[in-house]
C-alpha cells in the first residue's frame, strides 16, 4: 500500500524509483554476493552486547542448532536502532532507518532478505535484497550489515549469514547486557520489576517477562504479559540467561517452556528454528503536539 505524500515528496519518490529501476536494469549493485545463497544460514537477531569488556557494540545472532551466539560488530547508532526494533519501539517522527523503510514503502518495494556474506580485513560485508513492483528480478544493494539488520527488523525481512562469516565471528569475545530485551524462538523477554509484578498481577517467582511473541509460540497460546518460569527445566533469571538456555537446547529437540499466564501455569514445546518475522507496526499519526 502506498503512503500519502506531498507534491515535493512525490517527486522525490518518483526520482528514487527511477534510480532503483535503473540500478535493476544495470545489474544492481557494486558487487556480487560473496557466498552461495543456498549455503547461507538463516539467523535470529537476539540482542545487542559489547565486544570484550566495555568494547564496541555487537549484534548477537542466534544460529539454530548451535550452542553459540554469533556477534557481529556494529556502530552505536545501529545498536540503538536494533534495540528499538527488538523492543517494538518507533519514534513518532522517523529516524534514519525508519525513513528508508518509509521510502521503500512509498515505492511499493519490499525488503525481503538481508545477507551478511563476507568478512574482509576484519570488516563485515552485507547486502539488501529488494523486490520491486512489476518485476520478477531481485534488486541487491551493497550495505553495511549493521544497517541491513536494523532495516530487516523493521521490515520483517529474513537475515542470512555465510558459513565463513559464522566461523570467523565465533572467535569474537562479547558480554551481554542483562537489562535489555532479548529475542529467541520469536519470544521477546525483558526483566520483570516489582512494579510490573504488581501492575500485571504476576506471581512472586523468578523468571522473565514476555514482552512480545510471534510464530509457533504465539500459535500455541503464549501471550505478552506472561511470566516465563523455565526453559528446559532451568529458570531464566535474566533475559540473557533465557537466550543461553535456548541456545543449550539439544540439537534436533524442541525447547520446553513453562510459564505463568492469567493465573495459571502452562507448558509448551517450541521448535528452535527461526520463526518468520513480521514488519513493525507504524506509530499512530493522530497524536497532538508539535513534531520536528
Amino acid at each position: 500500500m502506498s503512503l500519502p505524500v506531498s507534491g515535493s515528496a512525490s517527486r522525490l519518490l518518483s526520482l528514487l524509483c527511477g534510480v532503483m529501476l535503473l540500478a535493476l536494469s544495470l545489474g544492481a549493485g557494486a558487487r556480487e554476493l560473496a557466498a552461495e545463497i543456498d549455503e547461507m544460514v538463516e539467523v535470529e537477531v537476539a540482542t545487542v552486547g559489547l565486544a570484550g569488556f566495555g568494547g564496541p557494540p555487537v549484534v548477537l545472532l542466534r544460529e539454530p542448532g548451535e550452542r553459540e551466539v554469533i556477534p557481529i560488530f556494529i556502530g552505536p547508532n545501529e545498536a540503538g536502532a536494533i534495540l528499538r526494533g527488538l523492543a517494538g519501539e518507533r519514534s513518532q517522527r522517523p529516524m534514519t532507518h525508519d525513513l528508508l523503510n518509509d521510502v521503500l514503502d512509498g515505492l511499493e518495494a519490499r525488503l525481503e532478505r538481508v545477507y551478511v556474506d563476507a568478512i574482509v580485513d576484519h570488516t563485515f560485508l552485507g547486502m539488501l535484497e529488494l523486490s520491486l513492483p512489476g518485476s520478477d528480478d531481485k534488486l541487491r544493494i551493497d550495505s553495511r550489515p549493521s544497517d541491513a539488520i536494523a532495516l530487516a527488523i523493521q521490515a520483517g525481512a529474513s537475515i542470512h549469514v555465510a558459513p565463513q562469516v559464522l566461523e570467523a565471528a565465533r572467535d569474537i569475545e562479547y558480554e551481554g547486557l542483562d537489562d535489555q530485551v532479548v529475542v529467541a524462538l520469536g519470544i521477546t523477554v525483558a526483566p520483570v520489576t516489582d512494579d510490573l509484578r504488581e501492575a500485571l498481577g504476576l506471581p512472586d517467582q523468578p523468571g522473565v517477562l514476555v514482552n512480545d511473541v510471534r510464530g509457533p509460540a504465539a500459535e500455541a497460546g503464549l501471550q505478552p504479559g506472561a511470566l516465563l518460569l523455565e526453559v528446559n527445566g532451568e529458570v531464566p533469571e535474566t533475559p540473557l540467561s533465557y537466550l543461553e538456555l535456548v541456545r543449550d537446547t539439544p540439537v534436533d529437540e524442541d525447547a520446553r517452556l513453562r510459564y505463568w499466564q492469567e493465573g495459571e501455569e502452562h507448558e509448551l514445546e517450541v521448535t528452535t528454528d527461526v520463526p518468520p518475522r513480521e514488519p513493525m507496526p507504524r506509530p499512530r499519526q493522530d497524536v497532538p503536539g508539535i513534531r520536528t
